[in-house]
């Protein structure tokens, strides 16, 4: 049995997604991150860095691990799924994996900040992280112009970068003039362990991702 401790953001879903691809047992507990459920000793025992989402393997000895990347690992080698087993084949979805982790997630991490949630407006900051955020959405849609998916088959690289690529809309970047990037995030999207996987803890409406941006700014001014 899995235990996931999370909260409905695209770090958060690359865990579910990847517990529903897999199909392995687990059991949800939801981090109210407005609440600073992440900075409670318990949690922080679990995950000195604070952050969403921790996984517990209570089938390795309690074994816990956090890092969203390093848990896609983890469950891939625990299954054998969703990464291949020749030295190129990993290295690949390991570097599409490493691009997500380094790239695409702190800089449209920092463009949503900026753009959505800094309680003042500063619109070179803005400009910096949509456009690097934009660059590197590029990126993928280049590599998705001859490829199906990033590395092969389907796998960690594409839950990875999926989950952030999806939310395109909420930092301002426009991905109009990116075809095959659209075409991969619409594909990906109707894989039923996908759709199941964003609805763990709860499905987000757009009303609770303007609560969890009050939040954020709340946190902010602290």
């Amino acid at each position: 049995m899995i235990e996931l401790s999370t909260a409905p953001t695209p770090n958060g879903w690359k865990a579910s997604i990847m517990l529903e691809e897999t199909g392995l047992d687990y059991h949800v507990n939801r981090v109210d991150i407005g609440s600073g459920d992440q900075r409670k000793p318990s949690f922080l025992a679990i995950n000195p860095n604070g952050r969403i989402p921790v996984i517990i393997d209570t089938d390795n000895d309690n074994f816990a691990v956090f890092e969203s990347g390093a848990i896609l690992v983890y469950l891939a080698e625990k299954t054998g799924q969703f990464m291949p087993q020749d030295v190129k084949g990993r290295s690949l979805v390991m570097q599409w994996l490493m691009f997500q982790m380094g790239g695409v997630g702190p800089m449209m991490g920092q463009a949503n900040v900026f753009f959505r949630y800094f309680p003042e407006k500063i619109p070179a900051a803005i400009d910096r992280y949509q456009t690097e955020s934009k660059r590197l959405l590029t990126v993928l849609n280049d590599r998705l112009e001859d490829n199906e998916y990033l590395a092969g088959d389907y796998s960690i690289a594409d839950i990875a970068n999926w989950s952030w690529a999806k939310i395109y809309e909420w930092p301002g970047v426009d991905v109009s003039d990116l075809p095959h990037l659209l075409r991969w995030i619409d594909q990906i999207a109707k894989r039923s362990a996908v759709v199941k996987g964003i609805e763990v803890p709860e499905k987000v409406s757009r009303e609770d991702l303007v609560k969890s941006a009050q939040n954020i700014v709340t946190g902010i001014k602290k």
